[in-house]
């Protein structure tokens, strides 16, 4: 009996060794699951595209060591878009009918993605969003799921002039950049404004090239405004608080900030230190209690170890989980549909709430968040040339929105300062 028992076991060790063996070598053979993008990897945007990036090859090494998708390795493919729009649509097209990816995610951020809109819908392709601002407004592509907590298009600025009204600010000052992202912040800010009574008392773009702010902030300055509005990419946000800094900005300002990109990254920050403190700026991930979702704890340690070896932002709250949670959301829809069908996946994505590491997401008819999730958060006790301290939770403190408040506005802007 013993040895009917011993042989019967290894035989039937040895076919589910044999047939472990031909099911592997059956999916070894199966083509991979192609996804697409551009990135940037160089140029102004790069600090925080090589985060985003990092964060989708992480849930890309997880769902592989999952099995995969449809029985099929998972592999992605992308290409350097440099920060710049018109290196976008060629890379999109190449993705298409050179590369035949099974499914598109777009680059980081506003002005590269912009170009793409019109050949992805004209494609028919399901296109995953990558923390863009209003880039479907006006093409209306019913295939396209932006991943950032926007929500709606007023929602970002209505919550900062709304802190900056209860504080007592009744007159505003914006100070944009000349481009699509950025003026798309300065028009919603102009619209709140005017439902909101509030007067706009300066209001100036400012060339994408510009280094020198001291002139431009002089200017604001003598308008005397109490609330300002600052919508800029990361070279002109670090340019405008070094202005701020050096010639002061008024002591009847409330609020400072709002729409400053690049407050966000690590070395960013880092570098800036106490120039931060007082500044209120949107966000969208940051270490307090009242963010941790399943999933969180262990994706930063996972990221932290590679943003190392890397070199990219140490941090990562900004884009990184993002990036990983575009790749959980389209996970779930193809486990879902059991297909790589784009209208089916768009349908799956637009009909139901998805469970994230950034929490639960659910999309509106225009494929942004039905709700706003974008926090705007105070920057507090910041010394210089310490990354530690953003680690942990009382450095940026949340004001919004209220299920995730940390805190209270410290105001007027020259008071939270010191």
């Amino acid at each position: 009996m013993k040895r009917r028992t011993l042989l019967g076991g290894t035989i039937t060790a040895a076919v589910l060794g044999l047939t472990f063996g031909l099911n592997s070598a059956a999916l070894a053979q199966q083509p991979p699951l192609k996804i697409g993008m551009s990135m940037a990897q160089t140029g102004g945007l790069a600090g925080g595209g090589k985060a985003s990036q990092l964060g989708i090859e992480i849930w890309r090494d997880d769902v592989n060591a999952r099995g995969g998708l449809l029985g099929r390795k998972v592999e992605l493919i992308v290409y350097d878009d440099k920060s710049s729009a018109s290196e976008t649509p060629a890379i999109y097209s190449k993705l298409l009918d050179v590369d035949k990816v099974d499914i598109l995610f777009a680059p980081y951020a506003t002005v590269p993605t912009a170009p793409l809109m019109p050949l992805v819908k004209q494609r028919g392709m399901l296109l995953m969003g990558n923390f863009s601002f209003q880039v479907n407004s006006k093409v209306g592509h019913d295939m396209w799921f932006n991943n950032a907590p926007w929500g709606p298009a007023d929602s970002w600025a209505a919550s900062f002039l709304e802190l900056g009204q209860k504080a007592g600010g009744k007159t505003i000052a914006l100070l944009a950049a000349d481009q699509e992202f950025a003026q798309n912040l300065a028009l919603t800010a102009r619209d709140v404004a005017k439902k909101m009574n509030m007067q706009i008392v300066f209001d100036q773009a400012y060339p994408p090239n510009t280094v020198e702010f001291s002139s431009i902030l002089r200017a604001l300055k003598a308008a005397k405004p109490d609330i300002v509005y600052v919508a800029s990419y990361p070279p002109d946000s670090a340019g405008i608080l070094r202005a701020v800094n050096e010639i002061g900005i008024g002591d009847n300002v409330k609020i400072f900030g709002g729409g400053m990109v690049g407050l966000q990254f690590g070395a960013v920050m880092e570098n800036l230190g106490s120039l931060l403190n007082g500044v209120v700026n949107y966000n969208t991930w940051l270490p307090e209690p009242s963010m941790q979702n399943e999933g969180t704890k262990a994706f930063f340690e996972t990221y932290t170890k590679r943003a190392i070896e890397a070199k990219v932002d140490p941090l990562g709250y900004y884009l990184a989980p993002f990036g990983y949670a575009s790749g959980q959301m389209i996970e779930q829809a193809i486990k879902a549909v059991g297909s790589l069908d784009q209208k089916a996946l768009a349908k799956y994505l637009r009909e139901n709430e998805h469970k994230t590491i950034v929490g639960p997401i659910a999309f509106a008819a225009d494929g942004e968040r039905k709700e706003s999730a974008t926090l705007q958060a105070q920057f507090r006790g910041v010394v210089d040339k310490n990354m530690d301290q953003f680690r942990k939770p009382g450095t940026q403190v949340i004001l919004f929105p209220a299920k995730m408040k940390s805190g209270d506005l410290i105001s007027p802007f020259e008071a939270a300062r010191k």
